[in-house]
């Protein structure tokens, strides 16, 4: 009922997944990324088994390593989709038996694209293609976009309910981490949010070492960033 890529940039700088479902908060339970790899984990997802998995990757396996112990370990494997990208941009993914139709994965240079539930092959392909097709982006836009071109091909024939994008740089903190937990039209809304968020990346990735780089609405003007932010409550008077 899920379709994902998870991805490690040519360049080694950013690992990520972002992932769109039927159910909500995908991103919740199915997305599991550090800065030295990244692992979807899908259909029947076990959240600690995800978990083990981004353990593993830390500890310097390799992500064919990982997918065989997670197999190993778990007697439910053949309920599960696993995509994993290690540090060093190798990938591995493995779709169990009774992943239901149309379902199945595509491994290419430092990325997994895979799906389960989804209308059709073309699901998976699209994403690949999209991915390897949007390499002078940055590396957010061509995950948001494989995942646009995952739903424009097909998507889930149900429709989806949620959606997100969870990425790390060189840092032990995520670089960006949206989420869609439930809407009509998760991934058009991931776009918007995608889009409005977008230029604060480098913002909040330069403020945990420069605090002094002042407020981010000062940040969005000076870079010629037009945004509009919520309203303020109403002022509540009360007598003395």
């Amino acid at each position: 009922m899920t379709f994902t890529i998870v991805a490690r940039s040519e360049d080694g700088q950013y690992t990520g997944t972002a992932m769109a479902t039927s159910s909500p908060a995908v991103g919740n339970r199915c997305a599991f990324v550090a800065h030295n790899g990244a692992v979807g984990f899908q259909c029947v997802a076990e959240p600690r088994l995800g978990a083990l998995g981004l353990r593993l990757l830390r500890l310097g396996y390799s992500a064919g390593k990982v997918v065989r112990e997670l197999i190993d370990t778990d007697p439910a494997h053949a309920l599960r989709q696993i995509g994993i990208v290690d540090e060093d941009g190798r990938a591995a993914a493995y779709t169990g038996d009774q992943n239901m139709d149309w379902c199945g994965h595509r491994i290419g240079k430092g990325y997994v694209a895979m799906g389960n539930i989804i209308s059709s092959k073309h699901v998976v392909d699209a994403i690949a293609e999209e991915y390897e097709a949007s390499a002078t982006l940055t590396f957010e836009d061509r995950l948001v976009r494989s995942i646009e071109a995952g739903r424009d091909s097909g998507g889930q024939e149900e429709g989806q309910s949620s959606a997100s994008i969870l990425t790390f740089g060189k840092d032990s903190y995520s670089r960006c981490d949206l989420r869609v937990d439930i809407h009509e039209e998760p991934i058009a809304e991931l776009r918007r949010v995608y889009d409005w968020y977008a230029p604060l990346v480098p913002y909040y990735e330069e403020r945990a070492s420069n605090p002094e780089i002042g407020r981010y609405k000062d940040f969005l003007k000076r870079n010629g960033h037009e945004r509009s932010f919520g309203a303020r409550p109403p002022i509540t008077r009360f007598k003395a």
